[in-house]
């Protein structure tokens, strides 16, 4: 017997013995916790509202949404992966889980071992901004002021694995010239000192610039994500020849070692509240995308969060910025 063999044999009697105890009991038999990990009333919060709304429809029990914040989202991470493994306790997270793996050095779990990714739950594209009177009118140009006047220019962003902040890495990394970091507490004061002309460039969601930029009163130059947002008049970058995509996504985990026909079911659930239509108007409202069914599996989610990891890691590294 071969030691993979020899790990497969004692791995099967824990596995025989879960199937037919969720066979008896059904899934779900009592409420699901799903943790939030940022403040009520954000975009992640309304996101997991509306998603628990339509699951608790479909699995026939509540999915109680529950605000758990702190360290980047990383005690809401902890607290699933070291729940019971039996779908009834759940997270959502956006791209900052995956810029934690590298910005947190001493977690008390593994984010690609310990939690058990769902699904693929919205995509967000980021806004590149700058003041108003910004000396560029297209993007190749705003790339080339950065270049050309690098930590002379201010490049704001709310604080380390936030998706502005990860978006701004990834624009100096393409631009090859850093800017001076200037940290916010939220997108409301950046977007103040930006339209009072105190802050020269952002990489925003694009939910928080849209109103300022179709208002004139800051300047946009693209969005991040493959094609164009619906409702909001602005090209991609790639339209401009840059090869910079970035989508604020959320996605929704389970404790690792779930069950796969539980993994599956609450699969199943995300993927029919995401044809809700009230969901799909406040995503649209919000400029936010509902991701293509074939994003709402397990084994995507699994390849996804991996690659974005790897895409992440060595930025994270070549800046030097650890949250520990």
């Amino acid at each position: 017997m071969t030691q993979l063999s020899r790990r497969a044999a004692l791995a099967l009697p824990g596995a025989l013995l879960a199937t037919p105890a969720i066979a008896q009991q059904g899934f779900p038999n009592r409420p699901i916790s799903l943790l939030i990990p940022f403040a009520a009333g954000g975009p992640t919060d309304m996101i997991a509202r509306l998603l628990a709304e339509g699951m608790s429809r479909d699995l026939g029990q509540p999915v109680a949404a529950e605000n758990v914040t702190g360290a980047g989202g990383t005690i809401a991470a902890a607290r699933v992966a070291q729940s019971r493994p039996d779908g009834h306790t759940l997270l959502i997270h956006h791209i900052g889980l995956a810029a934690a793996a590298t910005l947190y050095r001493q977690l008390p779990f593994s984010i690609e071992r310990g939690l058990a990714p769902l699904g693929i739950v919205s995509h967000t594209g980021m806004t590149l901004v700058a003041r108003p009177d910004f000396p560029a009118r297209d993007l190749p140009g705003y790339i080339a002021v950065l270049r050309e006047r690098g930590d002379a220019l201010n490049l704001g962003h709310s604080g380390l694995g936030g998706s502005n902040q990860l978006c701004g890495m990834l624009l100096q990394h393409l631009a090859g010239r850093s800017a001076t970091t200037v940290v916010f507490r939220g997108s409301a004061p950046a977007m103040t000192e930006m339209m009072a002309g105190r802050l020269d460039i952002s990489c925003e969601q694009a939910t928080v610039a849209a109103p300022f930029v179709r208002e004139n009163r800051i300047r946009g130059f693209a969005v991040t994500l493959p094609a164009r947002i619906p409702g909001f008049d602005l090209p991609t970058a790639r339209e401009q020849g840059v090869d910079l995509i970035m989508s604020t996504w959320h996605g929704l985990y389970a404790a690792a070692n779930t069950p796969p026909e539980v993994q599956q079911r609450l699969a199943q659930a995300m993927r029919v509240a995401l044809r809700d239509e009230r969901l799909r108007t406040r995503f649209a409202e919000t400029l936010t995308t509902v991701p293509g069914e074939e994003e709402v599996t397990p084994l995507h989610h699994v390849r996804f969060l991996a690659e974005e990891i790897g895409r992440l890691r060595p930025l994270i590294i070549a800046a030097g910025q650890y949250a520990d």
